[in-house]
């Protein structure tokens, strides 16, 4: 029996432990996540009867196997298409009707984690939850794990990482690890940059009047980037009700990422309130918040250092390694490492 590791339940890491039970059955898959969630970034919050995802908005239709993985592979019970266009904004506030592609925008009744949830449920990984690991260990052409209670997970035969790259770039910079490969590798990581993101929720009792679900500025010159209106994905928000979920620019979230959060909400709700041109805006009835400090990578990563990696059993993966942030790219990259995975089996 091969054993197999994998730190972080991301998508990624979700597709590629996936793949691996379809062609490998008999190896034996152990997940650490450090969270209490699955799915990284593509969360799902609920408040009362609100559902909510607070981090990636959608997935796109952007590549034919994952479109196929959600829509035939696995149950599309409860999946919900937004069919509301996607306007534009700039550094004025002024909107305007965008180019709404021609491609479906994805998300679940119970929200964007069941991506994560629906993939591990379909294999016999063994997903253990609120375990972060600190320290990465090469011993006898195995990997093992220690985490932060003391307790020491494998051996294992092949080890998938797929945290953020900063993240995963820390745990190998401090590995046990003794290859030639590992310096390259970790200055390959450590040099993927990333945008942080601020993001207020906001929840009115009454609807909003406007023909789109989203906001983009493009010209990337106002304090708030994205604005999305959870009431178009059917079962987030009750009828009669508005959830807007207001993401700050990187700039502005780097700026303010440590204030007080309630200051932060309250600007990005004044913020939300003069483009969408709804002075009620400006008082929600509740609010949430979340700030990643990690949420888009800026591209991608030399490939060399990984391949060579792969060669020792280690496996990066997620959406940094695909080198675009999208959760479809996350997922199409998982695709592929299991694959590989198996290859190597």
């Amino acid at each position: 029996m091969t054993d197999i590791g994998i730190v972080g339940a991301g998508a990624g890491a979700a597709a590629a432990a996936f793949v691996v039970s379809e062609a490998a059955p008999d190896a034996d898959v152990t997940v650490l996540e450090k969270s209490g969630g699955l799915c990284g970034r593509a969360a799902t919050r609920r408040h009362g009867d609100l559902t909510y995802d607070y981090g990636a908005n959608y997935l796109k239709s952007d590549d034919e196997r994952v479109t196929e993985l959600i829509t035939e592979t696995l149950d599309d019970d409860g999946l919900v298409d937004i069919t509301e266009p996607v306007y534009t904004f700039d550094a004025a506030g002024e909107v305007s009707p965008g180019r709404d592609a021609d491609e479906h925008k994805w998300s679940y009744r119970s929200g964007l984690t069941q991506i994560a949830k629906r993939l591990f449920a379909q294999t016999d990984a063994t997903v253990h939850r609120r375990t972060r690991v600190e320290t990465v260990r090469r011993v006898e052409d195995r990997w093992e794990l220690d985490d932060a209670a003391g307790e020491t997970w494998g051996p294992f035969d092949v080890l998938l990482l797929n945290p953020p790259a900063p993240q995963t770039a820390e745990l190998l910079r401090d590995a046990e690890w003794e290859s030639p490969v590992r310096e390259s590798l970790v200055d390959a990581v450590g040099d993927v940059a990333y945008r942080s993101v601020w993001s207020a929720v906001l929840h009115y009792p009454f609807p909003l009047d406007v023909p789109y679900y989203g906001l983009i500025n493009t010209d990337k010159e106002h304090p708030v980037g994205w604005i999305s209106r959870e009431e178009c994905k059917a079962g987030h928000v009750p009828d009669g009700e508005t959830l807007l979920v207001v993401q700050a620019s990187p700039d502005w979230s780097v700026e303010h990422y440590d204030d007080d959060p309630v200051a932060n909400v309250a600007a990005l709700a004044e913020h939300a309130a003069a483009i969408v041109g709804d002075e009620r805006l400006a008082d929600p009835a509740w609010s949430d918040h979340q700030g990643w400090r990690y949420a888009l990578p800026e591209g991608g990563v030399d490939r060399g250092p990984i391949d060579s990696a792969r060669r020792e059993g280690l496996y990066l993966l997620g959406d940094w390694v695909a080198g675009e942030g999208r959760i479809h790219a996350a997922v199409a990259n998982g695709l592929d490492t299991g694959e590989r995975v198996v290859y190597s089996l």
